[in-house]
């Protein structure tokens, strides 16, 4: 085997070994990127079941797979483009967009418990919005296009968590990211969601099980509890999903002040953090997230009754005067 020959495959070695180690970068990344969108995760996980709900279980996975495909399109068509296009030419874009949508995320959350606690009130702060309509045929055209609209917002504040984690790297690693990250969420999330969706069909074809006792009386009796078990866990999840939306849109916030030289909120936090963890230093890590966690969810709060006012008073007005502008004049 000639000199030149053996030099070629080294290189060839070479340049497998730096393509398997950038791989491994990658994905790394891509898993930070991931963990850092978790709690908008949890609250897309949360919000889309209820999409489901009302129809016959025959159209229920069907939703849910045009609510993914639609997800998937969201990620992956539009907001992955944009999120280069905006790296590429307007990187300091990127905290405030952060902020906006963390600002929203606190809106959505907070609008839930006034919903809960002041239902007529909510009604009328609800009349105040410019309805966005629909172009849908059917009902359940309607409530894909909602889902589709809900997920995009909660899917453009993955993307951009994902975008902020990885701003240092270059366009490729950073495309491959996204698209990493896009399509593992929504295959993460949208699974789990079929899941919980079909758990209560599943737990009526074990409780009509026919298998003879004892075995059959423990099947029958596990059905039972999956179908009564699955309207609680629903519950369950609305209100981590609301939960969630508070403390992930207030931490967003708290991290953008921060980045704008005004972190004094965000580290009085982090040392409540600090200092509750020493006291507990069996379960630190724990109670010191719980706490940083509550007090995003507080500013949160805090910031989600701002703008419910101003969504009803400066936002809706705006947008109906824009709508009406460029609407075109009845003939």
């Amino acid at each position: 085997m000639s000199i030149g020959l053996i030099a070629l495959l080294d290189d060839v070695a070479a340049l497998a070994k730096a393509a398997a180690a950038s791989l491994d970068d990658v994905a790394a990344q891509a898993v930070k990127a991931g963990a850092k969108a978790a709690g908008v995760v949890i609250d897309d996980t949360a919000v889309t079941p209820r999409y489901a709900t009302g129809f016959s279980a025959a159209r229920e996975l069907p939703i849910i797979r045009r609510i993914a495909l639609g997800s998937l399109k969201n990620k992956l068509i539009v907001l992955l483009p944009a999120a280069l296009a905006l790296s590429l030419v307007a990187p300091s874009a990127i905290t405030p967009l952060l902020m906006i949508g963390g600002a929203y995320l606190c809106y959505e959350g907070v609008e839930k418990i006034y919903h809960a606690l002041l239902p007529d009130a909510a009604r009328a702060h609800e009349a105040t919005l410019e309805p966005i309509a629909l172009d849908a045929a059917t009902f359940e055209d309607q409530k894909v296009a909602g889902a589709i609209k809900t997920d995009f917002i909660l899917s453009a504040e993955i993307m951009a968590i994902a975008l902020a984690t990885v701003a240092d790297a270059d366009l490729l690693t950073q495309a491959v990211v996204l698209g990493t990250v896009g399509l593992g969420i929504t295959l993460a999330v949208y699974g789990v969601v079929a899941l919980i969706v079909k758990a209560d069909d599943a737990g009526l074809v074990l409780a009509r099980a026919r298998t003879p006792p004892p075995a059959g009386s423990v099947i029958r009796f596990a059905g039972r509890l999956l179908v009564h078990g699955t309207t609680y866990l629903l519950k369950a999840l609305g209100v981590l999903g609301t939960a969630a939306m508070i403390w992930v849109g207030g931490g967003i916030v708290l991290h953008g002040l921060e980045a704008y030289g005004l972190g004094g909120l965000a580290h009085a936090i982090h040392d409540a953090a600090a200092f509750a963890a020493r006291l507990l230093p069996a379960a630190g890590p724990v109670v010191g997230w719980l706490v940083e966690a509550a007090g995003a969810g507080l500013f949160g709060i805090a910031v989600g009754l701002v703008a419910i006012p101003t969504m009803a008073y400066c936002v809706s007005p705006l947008w109906r005067l824009a709508r009406s502008r460029l609407r075109p004049a009845k003939p």
